[in-house]
């Protein structure tokens, strides 16, 4: 199973993970063109995109979806709290799932939903597996890991999860109180910390690959988050370390390989 960051950030999220036999994009917030024209950078005709994942009604997670489904002829997946909040028809214009839900999508691949707080929205962390026993997992925008999203991923030969902010930046930063409240609240987004906790507590000999996302370009810096998770796994975990910024692709990674393979970046 292969796993490729379009990119990640507050102005856009959307991830392709591809078996031998299934496409799929969990989240497709850049615009329609933007998402198209990253696809096709990596050889991949958005019309081979099998189904769209959408994570959480927020912009920058659900903002071109609706009109990649019908354009791509693609299945939209939304739970019935996303549906709701971006105005879509069940049945009509997407299918909807339930927490901790198996949804297969495709002739070898399936996903969970496992719900997360963040910010009145109805969010979840996406769980991929293949029938090759792959199991991946692209978890952001949450304040905290529930006890649910920890057991599953300590089962995870990838895990994509954020590394939004890093606290001494966020706390002294411009942001109003409020925000760095809301920001760093149950229904916020992780620190470099939490994340890195999480990481040492799920850390096992099947972990192979990591990327750090959504970071925060006001509040965070990609040598902060590395580090910060470094020091938290250096002595059990010997795989690959990654960060998805903003502009990508630049990488994908394979479930049970450490290595990932670099795209050309024109």
């Amino acid at each position: 199973m292969q796993i490729t960051h379009l990119g990640s950030g507050s102005r856009g999220n959307s991830t392709l993970i591809c078996s031998p036999e299934t496409n799929i994009l969990i989240d497709c917030g850049f615009s329609l063109r933007q998402t198209e024209k990253r696809l096709e950078s990596i050889g991949i005709s958005p019309k081979k995109i099998d189904s769209i994942v959408v994570t959480h009604n927020h912009k920058d997670h659900s903002g071109s979806a609706i009109n990649a489904s019908r354009k791509w002829d693609s299945d939209l997946y939304c739970n019935s709290g996303t549906a709701t909040r971006m105005g879509w028809k069940e049945n009509h214009d997407c299918n909807i799932f339930g927490s901790l839900e198996r949804i297969r999508l495709g002739a070898d691949m399936s996903v969970m939903p496992i719900p997360v707080p963040h910010d009145e929205s109805d969010n979840v962390a996406i769980l991929v597996r293949d029938d090759e026993g792959g199991r991946a997992a692209v978890v952001t925008d949450l304040g905290e890991a529930t006890h649910d999203l920890v057991g599953h991923l300590s089962r995870c030969g990838h895990i994509s999860i954020e590394a939004n902010y890093d606290h001494s930046k966020l706390m002294g930063g411009p942001y109003p109180e409020s925000l760095k409240r809301r920001i760093s609240g149950r229904g916020g987004h992780l620190s470099n910390y939490q994340t890195a906790g999480i990481l040492k507590e799920i850390c096992n000999a099947n972990l192979d690959s990591i990327v750090l996302c959504h970071l925060s370009e006001k509040n965070n810096a990609p040598h902060l988050a590395e580090s910060e998770v470094l020091m938290a796994i250096s002595e059990r975990f010997s795989g690959d370390i990654s960060i998805s910024k903003q502009k990508g692709p630049e990488f994908s990674h394979w479930t049970g390989q450490s290595e990932p393979e670099k795209f050309a970046i024109a």
